[in-house]
């Protein structure tokens, strides 16, 4: 089973990263952090390292049903997307498979909010795709 979904797009990085969190939005899912992963390894181990963001996505309808049902799952939370350059113009993003990366999890009812929420990062991946096509 793999843990993300990927889609490869052809847009400038910054432009790429807000693509991405308007897509999220349409979608019902909020920024909540956003981690410049290649500013933090400069500033700490002062290697240089291709523009590559975090952006923790949040659904609060479906962060609210997981927690009712698992109270320890915040410890999964939130959704990772991230966002990547690859040169020559090309940006991946990518997020989670909640349903992956909760399979250790033995509770049904949290097993129904992770594959609805797989389905809306997936189709949050495929608008990207489309919106930017690569």
């Amino acid at each position: 089973m793999t843990y993300h979904f990927s889609a490869t797009i052809r847009l400038p990085f910054e432009e790429a990263v807000e693509q991405t969190k308007a897509v999220l939005k349409q979608h019902g899912f909020g920024v909540l952090t956003a981690i410049d992963v290649q500013g933090t390894l400069k500033e700490k181990l002062g290697v240089d390292f291709r523009p590559y963001r975090i952006l923790g996505a949040c659904n609060p309808q479906m962060a609210y049903k997981a927690l009712q049902a698992e109270d320890k799952i915040g410890t999964m939370l939130p959704c990772n997307v991230i966002v990547q350059d690859h040169g020559n113009g090309m940006v991946e993003v990518s997020a989670v498979d909640p349903v992956a990366s909760m399979q250790a999890i033995d509770n049904p009812a949290l097993g129904d909010v992770a594959q609805k929420v797989r389905d809306q990062l997936k189709s949050v991946i495929a608008d990207i795709a489309v919106t930017a096509k690569a």
